[in-house]
Protein backbone atom coordinates (compact mmCIF):
# COMPACT_ATOMS: atom_id res chain seq x y z
CA UNK A 1 0.00 0.00 0.00
CA UNK A 2 1.47 3.49 -0.78
CA UNK A 3 1.66 6.16 1.41
CA UNK A 4 -0.35 8.51 -1.01
CA UNK A 5 -3.60 5.66 -1.37
CA UNK A 6 -2.98 5.14 2.79
CA UNK A 7 -3.30 9.27 2.72
CA UNK A 8 -6.36 8.76 0.26
CA UNK A 9 -8.34 6.01 1.99
CA UNK A 10 -7.89 8.13 5.79
CA UNK A 11 -9.02 11.18 4.74
CA UNK A 12 -12.37 9.14 2.92
CA UNK A 13 -12.56 7.76 6.52
CA UNK A 14 -12.54 11.04 7.90
CA UNK A 15 -15.56 12.28 5.59
CA UNK A 16 -17.20 9.49 6.52
CA UNK A 17 -17.38 10.64 9.90
CA UNK A 18 -14.88 7.91 11.36
CA UNK A 19 -11.97 8.20 13.28
CA UNK A 20 -8.90 7.39 11.20
CA UNK A 21 -6.37 4.24 13.03
CA UNK A 22 -3.85 2.23 11.03
CA UNK A 23 -6.32 -0.98 11.30
CA UNK A 24 -9.28 0.74 9.75
CA UNK A 25 -7.03 2.11 7.03
CA UNK A 26 -5.73 -1.23 6.19
CA UNK A 27 -8.88 -2.93 6.51
CA UNK A 28 -10.57 -0.71 3.91
CA UNK A 29 -7.66 -1.18 1.82
CA UNK A 30 -7.57 -5.06 2.52
CA UNK A 31 -11.31 -5.09 1.38
CA UNK A 32 -10.72 -3.43 -2.08
CA UNK A 33 -7.78 -4.73 -2.86
CA UNK A 34 -10.07 -8.41 -2.38
CA UNK A 35 -12.72 -10.29 -3.85
CA UNK A 36 -15.98 -10.85 -1.75
CA UNK A 37 -13.56 -11.61 1.33
CA UNK A 38 -14.64 -13.33 4.49
CA UNK A 39 -13.68 -11.70 7.99
CA UNK A 40 -10.64 -14.36 8.93
CA UNK A 41 -8.90 -13.49 5.43
CA UNK A 42 -9.99 -9.62 6.03
CA UNK A 43 -8.29 -9.87 9.74
CA UNK A 44 -4.83 -11.49 7.96
CA UNK A 45 -5.12 -9.18 5.33
CA UNK A 46 -4.98 -5.99 8.09
CA UNK A 47 -2.45 -8.21 10.28
CA UNK A 48 -0.10 -8.37 7.17
CA UNK A 49 -0.08 -4.64 7.01
CA UNK A 50 -0.46 -3.34 10.69
CA UNK A 51 0.09 -6.79 12.81
CA UNK A 52 -1.71 -7.51 15.25
CA UNK A 53 -5.49 -6.56 15.47
CA UNK A 54 -7.95 -8.50 17.27
CA UNK A 55 -10.81 -10.36 15.64
CA UNK A 56 -13.31 -8.28 17.35
CA UNK A 57 -11.80 -5.05 15.77
CA UNK A 58 -12.35 -6.03 12.47
CA UNK A 59 -15.96 -7.21 13.25
CA UNK A 60 -16.26 -3.54 14.87
CA UNK A 61 -14.54 -1.37 11.91
CA UNK A 62 -16.40 -3.75 9.44
CA UNK A 63 -19.59 -2.76 10.91
CA UNK A 64 -18.65 1.13 11.08
CA UNK A 65 -17.27 0.77 7.84
CA UNK A 66 -20.28 -1.05 6.26
CA UNK A 67 -22.66 1.48 8.41
CA UNK A 68 -21.10 4.38 6.55
CA UNK A 69 -21.01 3.16 2.77
CA UNK A 70 -17.71 2.39 2.59
CA UNK A 71 -18.17 -1.56 2.56
CA UNK A 72 -21.12 -3.64 1.15
CA UNK A 73 -21.90 -6.68 3.20
CA UNK A 74 -22.86 -9.38 1.31
CA UNK A 75 -24.77 -12.63 3.60
CA UNK A 76 -25.05 -15.30 0.63
CA UNK A 77 -27.84 -17.96 2.01
CA UNK A 78 -26.22 -20.76 4.47
CA UNK A 79 -22.66 -19.04 4.25
CA UNK A 80 -20.83 -16.56 6.00
CA UNK A 81 -20.71 -12.80 5.31
CA UNK A 82 -18.56 -11.56 3.15
CA UNK A 83 -17.47 -7.95 2.42
CA UNK A 84 -16.52 -5.98 -0.66
CA UNK A 85 -15.50 -2.50 -1.31
CA UNK A 86 -17.89 -2.02 -4.65
CA UNK A 87 -20.62 0.25 -3.24
CA UNK A 88 -23.34 2.58 -4.01
CA UNK A 89 -23.81 1.17 -7.82
CA UNK A 90 -26.64 -1.67 -7.40
CA UNK A 91 -25.24 -4.44 -9.20
CA UNK A 92 -26.18 -8.24 -8.11
CA UNK A 93 -24.39 -11.16 -7.51
CA UNK A 94 -23.60 -15.15 -9.04
CA UNK A 95 -22.76 -17.87 -5.97
CA UNK A 96 -21.72 -21.34 -6.94
CA UNK A 97 -23.34 -23.61 -4.98
CA UNK A 98 -20.40 -26.48 -4.78
CA UNK A 99 -17.76 -23.75 -3.89
CA UNK A 100 -18.81 -21.00 -2.83
CA UNK A 101 -16.87 -19.04 -5.27
CA UNK A 102 -18.85 -15.17 -5.45
CA UNK A 103 -18.47 -12.98 -8.46
CA UNK A 104 -20.13 -9.65 -9.29
CA UNK A 105 -22.76 -9.06 -11.91
CA UNK A 106 -23.70 -5.88 -13.49
CA UNK A 107 -27.59 -5.24 -13.24
CA UNK A 108 -29.43 -6.28 -16.48
CA UNK A 109 -31.44 -4.03 -16.87
CA UNK A 110 -29.51 -1.12 -15.20
CA UNK A 111 -29.85 0.98 -12.57
CA UNK A 112 -33.36 2.14 -12.23
CA UNK A 113 -34.83 -0.47 -13.38
CA UNK A 114 -33.24 -3.15 -10.42
CA UNK A 115 -35.26 -0.83 -8.20
CA UNK A 116 -38.74 -1.28 -9.41
CA UNK A 117 -40.47 -4.31 -7.80
CA UNK A 118 -43.91 -5.60 -8.90
CA UNK A 119 -45.74 -4.62 -5.64
CA UNK A 120 -43.56 -2.22 -3.50
CA UNK A 121 -46.25 -3.06 -0.67
CA UNK A 122 -45.63 0.92 -0.40
CA UNK A 123 -41.88 1.12 0.58
CA UNK A 124 -39.66 3.27 -0.84
CA UNK A 125 -37.03 1.06 -2.48
CA UNK A 126 -33.42 2.60 -2.30
CA UNK A 127 -31.48 -0.91 -2.85
CA UNK A 128 -32.43 -3.99 -4.80
CA UNK A 129 -30.09 -7.54 -3.73
CA UNK A 130 -29.89 -10.47 -6.16
CA UNK A 131 -28.11 -13.19 -5.89
CA UNK A 132 -27.79 -15.70 -8.84
CA UNK A 133 -27.01 -19.18 -7.44
CA UNK A 134 -25.75 -22.50 -10.20
CA UNK A 135 -22.32 -23.88 -10.52
CA UNK A 136 -19.65 -21.69 -11.65
CA UNK A 137 -17.01 -22.70 -14.77
CA UNK A 138 -15.03 -25.52 -12.66
CA UNK A 139 -17.46 -26.76 -10.72
CA UNK A 140 -19.81 -27.72 -13.41
CA UNK A 141 -16.66 -29.13 -14.92
CA UNK A 142 -16.20 -31.83 -12.72
CA UNK A 143 -20.13 -32.45 -11.83
CA UNK A 144 -20.33 -32.89 -15.91
CA UNK A 145 -21.39 -36.89 -16.64
CA UNK A 146 -18.62 -38.41 -18.57
CA UNK A 147 -19.09 -39.21 -21.96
Amino acid sequence: MTASRSTATAEELRRAGLRVTAARVALLDTVRAGDHLGVEAIASGVRDRVGHVSLQAVYESLHALTAAGLVRRIQPPGGPARFEGRVGDNHHHVLCRSCGALADVDCAVGEAPCLTASDDHGFVIDEAEVIYRGLCPDCSTRTSPAP
